[in-house]
């Protein structure tokens, strides 16, 4: 692994030299998140350019949560983009993703529930609710992933 433009300071600390990491880019995390982002953004467009909805609560409910989501998403992903997470100790971002993926998981999977339950046959609609079951997966896998960076790699700090 290279460790080119990354410096480290007096404390130990390694800090990024570059404004931006593209490389996170091309990490699956990275892949995840901007699948994530087009499936919302899709979900999101489905459902606000329909007409007719068969269930107004249901659609207005969905639509909501897929906004809020992608914004959420948009966040963590700048966050990534700008480094921002290695620049700010005072906030433990893969808990803070992982709590984020566990709400949205959940929200996202019954906003696309209702959905297909309430889509009466219109297309627009129908292709929402695919692509928010896609979200939802997409959104249990970084969920995984999240869990292992936070919770599964802690060290007791008791060396034998």
């Amino acid at each position: 692994m290279s460790h080119a433009g990354v410096s480290t300071s007096m404390s130990g600390t390694r800090t990024p030299d570059r404004l931006l990491n593209l490389g996170y880019l091309r990490t699956i995390p990275g892949l995840l998140q901007t699948g994530q982002l087009v499936a919302l953004l899709v979900c999101f467009l489905c459902i606000h350019l329909s007409r007719g909805w068969p269930s107004w609560y249901a659609f207005q409910f969905f639509e909501v949560v897929a906004l809020w989501f992608f914004v959420a998403l948009l966040v963590f992903f700048f966050i990534h983009i700008f480094s921002l997470n290695t620049r700010t100790p005072c906030i433990n971002c893969p808990l803070t993703e992982f709590f984020h993926y566990c709400v949205g998981t959940v929200l996202v999977l019954i906003a696309s529930i209702a959905g297909a339950v309430k889509a009466g046959g219109v297309s627009a609609l129908v292709t929402a609710t695919v692509f928010g079951f896609l979200t939802s997966f997409l959104m249990v896998i970084s969920l995984w992933t999240t869990y292992s960076v936070s919770c599964g790699s802690q060290q007791t700090g008791a060396s034998v």
